[in-house]
């Protein structure tokens, strides 16, 4: 059996990206999250104990949107290394981190950043 923990389009107003402008004023940003974590015990337990936290997944990820980064290759590496190092039950990840009206010309609604890494794998 496979079982993952989403949450999916976590809201976020942070100063990310490549041109001190951005840095300064900031961007609008949604992050999705995937986790895949063996949630066969809770199941049966009811104890919070035998599963992850909703609530810490988001403030781990919210914690990492508040460190400015260039680049959101860069945001989302770290938010990949926090929650690993945060819980061993988390066997793989998938992470979208989007920047709202990306700062370029064009008609663009938004830029992201997708990773997905296996536990084993590593980068």
């Amino acid at each position: 059996m496979k079982t993952w923990i989403e949450l999916d389009a976590m809201k976020f107003y942070a100063h990310h990206g490549v041109f001190e402008q951005e840095r300064q004023v900031g961007n609008h940003f949604v992050v999705s999250l995937r986790v895949c974590v063996d949630i066969a015990r809770s199941l049966q337990t009811d104890q919070l104990g035998d599963t992850i936290s909703y609530a810490d997944l988001y403030t781990l990820v919210e914690e990492e949107m508040r460190q400015p980064s260039q680049l959101l290759e860069h945001v989302a590496g770290r938010i990949q290394h926090r929650l690993f190092a945060y819980s061993e039950l988390i066997q793989s990840i998938y992470l979208r981190v989007t920047k709202l009206n990306p700062p370029f010309s064009g008609d663009v609604h938004s830029a992201s950043i997708v990773l997905e890494l296996d536990r084993n794998e590593g980068f």
